[in-house]
């Protein structure tokens, strides 16, 4: 494993540095979301509808405060099947009112054989049968509506003018702050264990935090007097990770040994994190020195419909009828975007000033893609081989409106984004006040 370099976190703000925004020059509207479930709305759009038969039970469930997780176990205790027989396309928000399709592999049995789920948070709106388990990515996109509150009714217009703007020139396709967690530090985490900083890891993980939940303050307070099994006794069951550390670590394993009792899929979101900060980095460059909706000798092109990129020359560029450009117009009705990084040891890697921009905002986490290599080769923690993101993805559909209800005044917006983006990116446009940037 390649040694840590001398690197101090607070230099590494990629994922937590203020977004650049496309709508900078519209006033944002301020406010808060997620006031209550009621105000954030999403419904998944499937991929394809089931078939009417097979071995699969599709279900539409609408769930209310409660994590796709926590419906997969209730799923699963209520079906009587285990936890990988229960597939989903994505993670919907807790803080929400969501409705996403689900499926449960019971061969041989059709919807008329089980009782009815009867749960407080989560309802079955449909059930059919399919021939295949649905999986992670087998959705077309989400569509939202998000009242925004504590917010003057007349900006309005300013809500309009912003998601008008993003539905012409597209959305920067920033990832939102859920990526980077409630301690917003999992990019750091990821960077920790991509470079086998053991204890800077258990140190992220586990020590004081002001944003952190108050019900585990003592533990982590514990932690860093090095009272590790007190540690592990306060530590709510709920954070399993922090549990497990503080475990292994008053067992006197040292910090080598000790982050091996972290699970490969969570080992894997936090690399994730480390990459979608670099790719936030990056983004962020293009938005300012207006690079988002265009294309670059040496970029990768990022083809909307199929998800496939190509390799873009300057011979390309001015191929066009009298020397212009030939993707001009791909790129005006969101066809084409420019890609970015997410990188990892096979990722397509861009040419010429693009490849350079793109290694010098993982050189600014003092990473490299050698030690992207070695991570993969002498770790048993997944190493993402890495993709190419669209810089931006298109706003579909849409709608702003004023009121006030029984709660207040609001402004809601709603839209529809194809899969892996996030709302949360939109409404900070809008808003320009929704989180700190990651």
């Amino acid at each position: 494993m390649t040694q840590s370099k001398t690197y101090a976190p607070e230099s590494f703000t990629t994922g937590a540095i203020a977004p650049r925004y496309l709508t900078q020059d519209i006033a944002g509207i301020g406010g808060t979301i997620k006031a209550r479930p009621e105000d954030f709305l999403v419904e998944e759009i499937p991929l394809y509808n089931p078939s009417g038969e097979g071995e699969h039970l599709f279900m539409l469930v609408e769930k209310r405060e409660m994590t796709t997780l926590q419906l997969r176990d209730a799923l699963s205790k209520h079906f009587k099947v285990k936890r990988h027989a229960i597939g989903h396309a994505g993670l919907k928000d807790k803080n929400a009112i969501t409705r996403q399709v689900i499926s449960l592999h019971v061969p041989g049995k059709t919807p008329e054989d089980f009782p009815g789920f009867i749960h407080d948070q989560a309802s079955v709106l449909w059930v059919d049968l399919h021939d295949n388990k649905l999986k992670r990515g087998h959705l077309k996109g989400n569509r939202f509506s998000i009242r925004v509150r504590d917010v003057d009714p007349l900006t309005v217009r300013n809500a309009k003018q912003s998601l008008d703007l993003l539905a012409k020139q597209g959305l920067p396709n920033r990832f939102g702050e859920q990526r980077f967690g409630f301690l917003k530090n999992n990019h750091l985490v990821g960077r920790a264990l991509i470079m086998g900083d053991a204890q800077s890891v258990l140190d992220l993980i586990l020590s004081p935090n002001p944003d952190a939940p108050n019900n585990s303050a003592d533990a982590r307070q514990a932690y860093a007097d090095g009272r590790f099994r007190n540690g592990f006794e306060l530590m709510p069951k709920v954070f399993k990770i922090e549990r497990n550390l503080l475990r292994a670590l008053s067992n006197e394993h040292p910090p080598e040994k000790a982050i091996k009792v972290i699970d490969p899929t969570a080992a894997g979101f936090f690399i994730s994190a480390f990459q979608s900060a670099i790719f936030n980095h990056v983004l962020n460059t293009r938005v300012e020195r207006g690079m988002m909706d265009t294309l670059c000798d040496g970029d990768l092109a990022f083809v909307m419909k199929n998800r496939s990129v190509f390799a873009i020359t300057q011979k390309e560029l001015t191929a066009g009828e009298d020397g212009g450009n030939p993707f001009a117009a791909r790129l005006a009705s969101l066809e084409l975007s420019p890609s970015g990084p997410l990188w990892g040891t096979t990722m397509e890697r861009a040419g010429g000033a693009i490849d350079l921009l793109e290694c010098e905002a993982l050189a600014l986490a003092g990473v490299e893609p050698a030690d992207l290599v070695a991570c993969e080769a002498d770790t048993p923690y997944p190493m993402i081989g890495g993709d190419r993101r669209p810089m931006r993805i298109p706003v579909i559909d849409p709608e702003v409106e004023g009121g006030i209800d029984e709660h207040g005044a609001y402004i809601r917006c709603a839209f529809e984004l194809p899969k892996g983006a996030f709302a949360t990116t939109v409404m900070d446009e809008i808003m320009k006040s929704v989180s700190a940037g990651v």
